[in-house]
């Protein structure tokens, strides 16, 4: 009778233990070095991190046409873009959505949509959807900071208010760059981003 007990116990503790298991998603975490990438950009240029030789960090942002969650934020990407350039940050962000599944996301349609909002930054297409999966991004916009190594120091959201930039309380990628220049560990170094699901084929 013991021995059944024990057996069903051990059955419920590992019921349990399965059903409060988060399984962690793929990609890069606090601490990892990111991998270069070479990809195309609304300009027709090839763009990679090591282009920039002297950068002291790059911002780089996932994110697309379509998505309302991205549009909301197009205008605080370029006003980071322009505001870090200056102190020696690149931003690069990277349409990650199959054209195929979203065609607002085309190619062209990235091109015309740099033209229409003045982007100040490299808007690139993730041609074959090879990139995101390594960073491990799930929504657009999603945020990665590296360091001049390319070691990332902060994953996740742009700020704390999707739908405006003055009711802002937290700026979660501005914070993070600010103790970077200042040698200290970010606080918090992820957040949760939100925003609308990267599209893929599958």
């Amino acid at each position: 009778m013991m021995k059944k007990l024990s057996v069903l116990l051990l059955f419920v503790a590992v019921l349990l233990v399965s059903a409060f298991t988060v399984i962690a998603p793929s990609g890069y975490k606090i601490g990892d070095t990111a991998t270069d990438f070479k990809l195309k950009s609304v300009d027709g240029k090839m763009y990679s991190m090591s282009d920039y030789k002297s950068a002291k960090g790059f911002i780089v942002v996932f994110t697309c046409n379509h998505c309302p969650f991205a549009k909301k934020y197009e205008d605080r990407i370029n006003d980071l873009a322009k505001k870090y350039k200056s102190k020696g940050y690149v931003l690069l962000a990277i349409n990650p959505n199959d054209p195929s599944v979203q065609p607002d996301d085309s190619y062209e349609l990235m091109q015309k949509r740099a033209k229409e909002k003045g982007f100040a930054f490299p808007y690139l297409f993730d041609e074959g959807q090879k990139i995101f999966p390594q960073y491990g991004a799930t929504k657009t916009p999603h945020v990665f900071l590296l360091d001049k190594n390319r070691v990332v120091k902060y994953i996740g959201a742009i700020d704390d208010n999707v739908d405006s930039a003055t009711e802002v309380k937290e700026k979660y990628l501005e914070n993070a760059i600010a103790a970077l220049e200042s040698g200290k560990t970010p606080s918090p170094e992820v957040t949760k981003a939100i925003g609308c699901s990267i599209k893929t084929k599958n």
